[in-house]
């Protein structure tokens, strides 16, 4: 079809199949149902209709508590916030120390180094001045000196006395600072619905927080925290974790949704520990920093080393709010349209399986329709000098007769038909009977170049101008490719001389008779119906069962000129062969 603006107003529906069942209608309407449900129930349960948007925060705290400590030579030592907070541990945490070794009065000087980072010597040969590593306390003086009675390391210039390695005391220290309390003060904002809120709710007083301590069944909006309730909440004891110390998550979820009439934005609290608990599991358990408080006396500067153990709270906070939006809502309707494409896929699987029905062909013959490519068309072909029927491609170069065979199919004969048929022609069969009844062959006419009719006996027409692919003698020449066929393969008789072909396939009374039994009300006048039942004898007699799907028989050409010479066209004009379409064998 040749390109045009017309093309384009062109529009192209789908091909449906009404299946009148009361099974598939109430399977269909289930199936729907389910999937209505299903999408019903995800777009209130994840609030589908909603645009999103996360949180953006800052996290402030502020640490509130008193511990008393009993240090040897020293006695009780008070630590308020300045003591036990320590320095930042980083953004959004803070840190509370609960344990600690102390290393008092050292000053500045030359010592020994410990043998547990230092390096054992016999003389001063074996130090190096000026040495150090990442291990040392100081930097080596070059001498070898006495640690105790046994062992020798070499002298350092550091602050001495050089702090030792000692585990950390048991029960802790600072366990008291369980009882300390946090103050953690969020403020969110969803920039996309510029909505500002904080953990601080306006319904709260100054007296409710000066009172309040978070307790998820009392209090659980109260943005100050007891330290040994985080612990226990995140399932841990607080005891256990004071020793060494570790790392405490403090979770902030804000889950808010923003429409008018379902307003709810308030923040909800969860705790993990967030490092590696069992200290026989990792190489260096808990958490651990040194700082030191410095004094001078008699003119000489001191100070005592603290290695501080204790707990960091990481402070994270997560978010996301939701409004309502008709954008949101019609993508969602629209992407979960396709969900309702799972019935028609599981009804189409079980009508083309014997589950539903063992009639699954007939169903899928109704449903879709074979097109065969014009150029793989499969052609047919039965000689009758072969006792089987070959299935061929179209060639634009070689004539039909010489094309190579795909596959070899053996014929199918139709008993119950054949015995109908006999029964019927009897009487032409039989040589005896047939000469009775007069002549049951009628008068044949060729068919010259073109299709025209030519009134001249067929078999003088052909034995004048035989084409180099008949191998009967009574083919008449054709200048297209898929009508150069023979009836044989090698040369011998035409099929056409044998007495049942004009008794089956030119007979009047017979093709009249399965005109009438097809279509009651045929004009049995007109010669192309009778040419076409003609051709379709032929098939059913000739290909029988054999033919296989999408391929379509083709007639030699002596059988062809025949039945158009038996049947002519009044202006001598003749369809030829179709290759678009097969024609279908009619039995009997």
């Amino acid at each position: 079809m040749p390109c045009s603006l017309l093309n384009f107003c062109e529009y192209e529906t789908h091909k449906l199949v009404k299946i009148k069942s009361v099974k598939l209608g109430s399977m269909k309407w289930m199936s729907n149902g389910i999937i209505l449900m299903f999408i019903c129930i995800m777009l209130l349960w994840n609030k589908e209709y909603q645009a999103y948007d996360l949180v953006i925060s800052s996290v402030t705290t502020k640490v509130k508590g008193v511990g008393l400590t009993n240090m040897p030579d020293v006695g009780d030592v008070v630590w308020d916030v300045v003591d036990h907070s320590g320095p930042s541990q980083g953004k959004n945490s803070f840190f509370v120390v609960t344990n600690f070794i102390a290393t008092k009065q050292q000053k500045q000087g030359k010592c020994p180094e410990t043998p547990q980072t230092g390096r054992p010597c016999r003389s001063d040969k074996d130090c190096e001045k000026g040495y150090w590593d990442q291990h040392s306390h100081g930097v080596q003086t070059g001498v070898c000196v006495k640690f105790d009675v046994t062992r020798k390391t070499c002298e350092v210039a550091a602050w001495c006395p050089i702090e030792k390695r000692t585990p950390p005391p048991r029960p802790a220290l600072l366990a008291s600072a369980e009882n300390f309390t946090v103050l953690i003060k969020n403020n969110i904002r969803f920039p996309a619905f510029n909505y500002i809120r904080r953990n601080i709710l306006p319904e709260m007083t100054d007296t409710y927080l000066k009172k309040c301590i978070f307790n998820r069944r009392s209090h659980p909006y109260c943005p100050i925290f007891r330290l040994g309730d985080i612990v226990t909440e995140a399932k841990e004891k607080f005891t256990e974790i004071a020793v060494e110390g570790g790392v405490i998550g403090v979770q902030i979820n804000w889950d808010c949704d923003l429409n008018r009439f379902s307003h709810r934005c308030l923040p909800g609290y969860s705790f993990r520990r967030l490092d590696e608990k069992e200290s026989n599991r990792t190489l260096y358990p808990g958490l651990n920093f040194r700082f030191a408080r410095y004094y001078t006396e008699n003119g000489i500067e001191y100070r005592t080393l603290y290695k501080a153990f204790g707990i960091r709270f990481d402070v994270m906070v997560f978010g996301k709010a939701g409004k309502f939006s008709i954008i949101q809502l019609i993508i969602y309707i629209g992407s979960t349209l396709s969900y309702y494409a799972l019935t028609t896929v599981f009804l189409d699987w079980l009508i083309g399986t014997r589950c539903y029905s063992r009639e699954a062909r007939k169903y899928s013959e109704r449903k879709f329709e074979s097109v065969q490519d014009q150029q793989e068309c499969l052609l047919c072909i039965s000689f009758v000098d072969e006792d089987k029927v070959r299935l061929v491609k179209r060639s634009k170069k070689k004539s039909l007769q010489a094309v190579k065979p795909i596959s070899f199919h053996p014929r199918k004969d139709d008993s119950t038909c054949f015995r109908a048929l006999v029964s019927v022609l009897q009487p032409a069969a039989r040589p005896d009977l047939a000469a009775q009844n007069g002549p049951a062959e009628p008068k044949a006419e060729a068919e010259g170049d073109g299709g025209q009719s030519v009134g001249t006996p067929l078999v003088e027409v052909h034995q004048g101008s035989r084409p180099p692919w008949c191998q009967c003698g009574c083919c008449p020449p054709s200048c297209q490719l898929e009508e150069q066929l023979c009836c044989r393969r090698e040369p011998g008789r035409c099929l056409t001389s044998s007495p049942l072909f004009p008794a089956l396939v030119l007979r009047r009374s017979t093709l009249e008779t399965l005109l009438l039994y097809q279509s009651p009300l045929a004009e049995l006048h007109e010669e192309a119906h009778l040419r076409r039942g003609a051709c379709a004898q032929f098939i059913s007699w000739r290909f029988g069962g054999a033919l296989p799907q999408d391929a379509m028989p083709v007639m030699p050409r002596c059988c062809v000129a025949r039945v158009r010479a038996e049947f002519p066209s009044p202006d001598g004009r003749y369809e030829g062969l179709t290759l678009s379409r097969p024609l279908k064998p009619v039995n009997g």
